[in-house]
């Protein structure tokens, strides 16, 4: 994902002055506490849909703040609510889950965990994603906002959600009742760190935030035989071969250039031994896309494809190949433009034009937008950008045409402080700003 400042901009951007005030101060006086807390749960991170201890850590700092507390939400998820009066309902979010990785940050605290994913495979566990800070910043909101009941009126529900790394966290909470067993919201807000943002940098993007992420598997058949012999064989590595390349087409043929798109394929396997030609290969996929009609576009065309090349190749009706889209997909983030700007206008104001960015829009994927999309066309939501990355650090990296570590490494390790801080702070003031008291 690129989002990019002038580096004056970045270096103004983490060494600006900015004024104290109240809410700032509550932040700061948090975060020997909330630092604690991040490093506990750097070194302890658990995989997809077996977050216990970090939704423990959560819900029994919600609850010292004085919400109500439910825990088991989605298998592991938390949702904390705390009702203050007539007014609009709040709900913001930080996701739990560490990725199957093998930290190599070198930090003190750096997690030495392993664990079995889901998919049966058994690994390193690291905060590859900063869904750490998230966390950390997430209690820290809350508690700032507890403190300050007497500047907000309305419902605030903070969750914990379980399982963003695979995309089914929201939509398991969502099927467990979050939005019947507790107050529907009116907005919701969540911040992700950002390796392309100078640290404490809040990124405020209006309309699409984040891609559809779509997993496919392509089997490639063919009909096996001898390497000597090639004449008495359909070969499914040329095949395979013949779509990986044609693919290719449908972004830079097909696809309108005013609208992004990627398909790559990461991974191809067939064949077992240098002389036999195989009788099967297996593509995988990943499609990313913002639309509905340009991810129907690809997808309608991997298809296509897939069976045309294996026409022209004259494979015979039964051996076409099977192309699986899984279901479900993590949709496309969509940033309500009417919130993102309103919020603009109150982060630009609270923390400096400096230090506010338009960043673009990143092919990743979330499943944060699934809450706001089941909630009904009413509800306006917002996912903000936290810099994370040293200002020097970037423009050093920039004059040798380094390039440094981003989210996903194993090496990932950003300023945790200024994230917690700036994603607290920007939880706080979106919040009350989104629930005056009248």
């Amino acid at each position: 994902m690129k989002h990019v400042l002038p580096f004056a901009a970045l270096l103004l951007a983490s060494a600006a002055p900015v004024q104290a005030d109240p809410i700032r101060d509550q932040v700061a006086a948090e975060l020997p506490s909330l630092m604690e807390i991040y490093r506990d749960l750097h070194q302890h991170p658990e995989l997809s849909f077996q977050e216990v201890r970090s939704a423990k850590i959560m819900a029994d700092a919600a609850r010292k703040a004085g919400f109500e507390v439910t825990e088991g939400v989605g298998r592991t998820g938390v949702v904390a609510v705390m009702r203050n009066g007539p007014g609009p309902v709040v709900l913001v979010r930080a996701d739990m889950d560490g990725l199957p990785i093998e930290e190599q940050t070198g930090l003190p605290y750096a997690s030495k965990q392993r664990g079995v994913s889901t998919a049966g495979v058994e690994s390193g566990i690291m905060h590859g994603c900063g869904h750490d800070t998230h966390m950390a910043g997430w209690i820290g909101a809350a508690r700032v906002l507890a403190a300050n009941k007497a500047k907000w009126s309305g419902t605030l529900v903070m969750i914990g959600q379980p399982a963003e790394e695979i995309n089914l966290g929201a939509l398991e909470m969502i099927k467990d009742g979050l939005l019947t067993r507790f107050p529907k919201p009116d907005y919701t807000l969540a911040f992700h760190d950002s390796a392309e943002l100078a640290s404490g940098v809040v990124g405020v993007k209006a309309g699409f935030a984040l891609a559809n992420a779509d997993s496919v598997d392509i089997t490639v058949k063919g009909l096996g035989g001898h390497g000597a012999y090639p004449h008495t064989t359909k070969d499914p590595i040329v095949l395979a071969s013949a779509i990986v390349m044609r693919l290719q087409t449908l972004v830079s043929r097909e696809s309108n250039p005013f609208e992004a798109s990627v398909v790559t394929v990461g991974a191809i396997h067939g064949g077992a031994k240098h002389n036999i030609i195989s009788d099967e290969v297996k593509l995988q996929l990943t499609v990313r896309s913002y639309s509905d009609s340009s991810r129907k576009l690809l997808l309608d065309g991997i298809k296509r494809i897939a069976r045309a090349e294996a026409m022209a190749s004259g494979l015979p009706e039964d051996r076409m190949p099977v192309v699986k889209v899984a279901e479900p997909y993590a949709r496309a983030t969509w940033n309500t433009p009417e919130l993102a700007e309103r919020m603009r206008g109150v982060l630009t104001k609270r923390f400096g034009a400096d230090r506010v960015a338009n960043p673009q829009p990143s092919m990743a994927g979330e499943d944060f937008s699934e809450i706001a999309r089941a909630a009904g066309p009413k509800t306006q939501s917002l996912i903000l950008w936290i810099g994370g990355r040293s200002a020097a650090e970037m423009e050093a990296a920039a004059k040798e045409g380094k390039q440094l570590p981003g989210l996903h490494s194993p090496f990932w390790a950003p300023e945790a402080d200024k994230v917690i801080a700036a994603g607290a702070e920007a939880l706080v003031a979106s919040t009350l700003e989104l629930m005056p008291r009248k």
